[in-house]
């Protein structure tokens, strides 16, 4: 049995003849008939009575006629609901801390103005955790700094940004030149091991022969922020995550001769995903606001 023998019958119910719904279904008289009877027969049951050339609805045929209606109105709901998604759907995105920090927010409150029914669930995570969610299908695209990224997913470039020493607001470094390996002999306070901005530092290090030993290892930047204020090490951090910082005196930086800090940001995906239009539409606002 089909949908379209649900349908039938609920036309034939309504309008208790047959020839009516025929009509009405743009049907010939004997196909109505007999997709009524292919019912009958799947389910060795009677639905209508036919006495002097009508039609009876039996018991049965009346249990049958509310379950066809709620069969038929959730198919119709799902079809709506996916031919909408895109206006009133889910849509799951993650970030790394940074992003998720400076720039996710711009890109909500867009995404809110711009298609309000769209329900969009966010995650902040280091690139580990948002790497295995994209591998597991758990999220619909990643934006993060520039990291390694494995063959199964697709990143395209959208933007750049920089690191700066974050220094004591007294060090003896800071508003100075310095190379990379006299900085380094400063006890260093570094994000978590697994997050895009460490790996990143971790290359950098590997260039310049730098072997890494954090004093700490932190997931929150005030943390990082608050303990370099108080002297207790150096750290390198996005930018636009601490040029206020850096303005106000909290905290201090110097220049690094020897390298830039400098990496791409990233929107993510899955090679086999299906981008959605409104999955495409978020991923520009991110591209639009990280150029701002």
């Amino acid at each position: 049995m089909t949908l379209r023998h649900l349908k039938i019958y609920i036309e034939v119910y309504r309008l208790e003849n047959v020839t009516k719904a025929a009509d009405a279904l743009h049907m010939t008289q004997p196909a109505v008939s007999r997709s009524i009877q292919e019912i009958e027969r799947y389910y060795n049951v009677r639905l209508f009575e036919r006495i002097h050339h009508r039609l009876y609805v039996t018991e049965l045929g009346k249990e049958f006629y509310a379950y066809a209606l709620h069969i038929m109105d959730s198919f119709e709901q799902m079809e709506q609901g996916l031919r909408t998604w895109d206006e009133y759907g889910i849509l799951r995105i993650g970030t790394s801390i940074s992003i998720g920090t400076f720039l996710l927010p711009k890109v909500l409150l867009a995404c809110k103005t711009h298609n309000p029914h769209l329900k969009i669930k966010s995650t902040v995570s280091n690139w580990h955790h948002l790497q295995q969610a994209l591998l597991n299908n758990e999220l619909d695209f990643v934006v993060m700094e520039g990291g390694m990224i494995p063959d199964m997913l697709h990143a395209q470039s959208i933007a750049q940004d920089c690191l700066v020493p974050v220094l004591p607001p007294n060090a003896p470094e800071r508003n100075t030149e310095q190379t990379l390996q006299e900085l380094v002999k400063n006890p260093l306070l570094l994000r978590e091991y697994g997050s895009a901005g460490r790996g990143f530092l971790e290359h950098i290090f590997a260039i310049h022969h730098i072997q890494a030993e954090p004093l700490m290892e932190s997931i929150s930047t005030q943390a990082i922020l608050q303990s370099v204020h108080m002297g207790l090490g150096i750290s390198f951090l996005p930018k636009h995550l601490v040029e206020e910082s850096i303005a106000n005196g909290f905290v201090a930086t110097c220049q690094v001769s020897d390298e830039t800090f400098c990496r791409d940001n990233y929107i993510v995906w899955h090679k086999q995903k299906f981008i959605t239009k409104s999955a495409k539409e978020t991923m520009d606002f991110f591209r639009l606001y990280a150029k701002a």
